[in-house]
């Protein structure tokens, strides 16, 4: 079995179509469906069913995917490892992180860490944690922040550590109509900004809501990020946010009114596969700045550091 064989096995997996899965792999066609029968051959099973404008996995194909995958990721992992210089010259990072973490934390993290080693690629991919646990199981990221407790099947394979703990806080366009504090309670027969669904942030608001009795009531939903921002700052309604979101905004902050509503977040990453040195000196920095950002009082007012001083 070669590599290049599981290369193009996941290819045709992916595209469920020979031709396509050919350019993505930069391989003549005839060549791609040559290796394919090899490796069937090797393997003493057929990978797919083939019938005219149908591409589909047969039950070997369907065992064969997540370890193709795996062993892929896996040999990735050492060719950078290999690549890496004692200076860091070299390397590549991939980090996961919620939508909310990418418009707070994450660019501060990276603006130090691309100063101490300008040579590393950094690869960013959002998501929600759900997702981003099940991308660090599959070897599709290297590291990642997540809203703890992870949840999935996946989850028990992680090296889990947890950062902070951040509030939740509302804001609105101004402070008018609110009072220095709000409960939740208040939001009912308020016209929310909502999240997609998938968001961390929806869920917790609606399980508050939910917990305080009502159902709460929509003015907008399905944006990211940037769109719930600006909804807001045109008017449409107000939005629960994490205090270092909420803090660059813009807007008027409002805290919620104890016990309050929070999360924590952690960094993690697979128990499987060795962090790349890479990765290992972005987990470092990412500790670094926050324990920076504690002594100096740097972290916006309700947030507390997890980590040991």
């Amino acid at each position: 079995m070669q590599l290049q064989q599981l290369r193009y096995f996941l290819a045709v997996a992916e595209t469920r179509h020979f031709t396509r899965a050919a350019d993505a792999a930069h391989v003549a066609q005839p060549s791609l469906s040559q290796q394919i029968r090899a490796l069937e051959r090797e393997l003493g099973a057929e990978l797919f069913h083939r019938t005219r404008g149908n591409i589909a996995l047969t039950d070997a194909g369907d065992a064969l995917l997540p370890l193709a995958r795996r062993i892929l990721a896996d040999t990735e992992s050492a060719r950078l490892a290999v690549q890496e210089t004692v200076q860091l010259r070299r390397g590549r990072v991939r980090l996961g992180a919620p939508p909310s973490l990418c418009t707070s934390l994450v660019p501060d993290v990276l603006r130090v860490f691309r100063d101490r080693h300008p040579g590393v690629a950094l690869m960013v991919r959002e998501g929600g944690s759900r997702d981003l646990v099940r991308m660090l199981a599959a070897g599709e990221l290297d590291l990642a922040l997540i809203i703890t407790p992870p949840s999935g099947e996946t989850a028990s394979a992680l090296d889990v550590t947890e950062l902070l703990h951040e509030e939740l806080v509302l804001v609105a366009r101004s402070a008018g109509g609110w009072r220095a504090e709000v409960r939740v309670a208040d939001l009912r027969g308020r016209p929310l900004v909502m999240f997609r669904e998938g968001y961390d942030l929806r869920e917790t608001t609606l399980a508050a809501c939910r917990a305080a009795g009502f159902e709460p009531e929509f003015a907008v939903e399905g944006g990211e990020m940037d769109a719930v921002l600006g909804f807001v700052r045109a008017g449409l309604g107000p939005a629960v946010l994490p205090g270092m979101v909420a803090a660059r905004s813009g807007l008027a902050v409002t805290p919620f009114a104890g016990p309050g509503l929070g999360r924590t977040i952690a960094v993690a990453h697979g128990h499987e596969v060795p962090l790349t040195r890479a990765a290992a000196a972005l987990r470092e920095t990412v500790l670094a700045h926050l324990r920076d950002a504690a002594r100096s009082g740097g972290l916006p007012p309700g947030t507390r550091l997890l980590l040991e001083p």
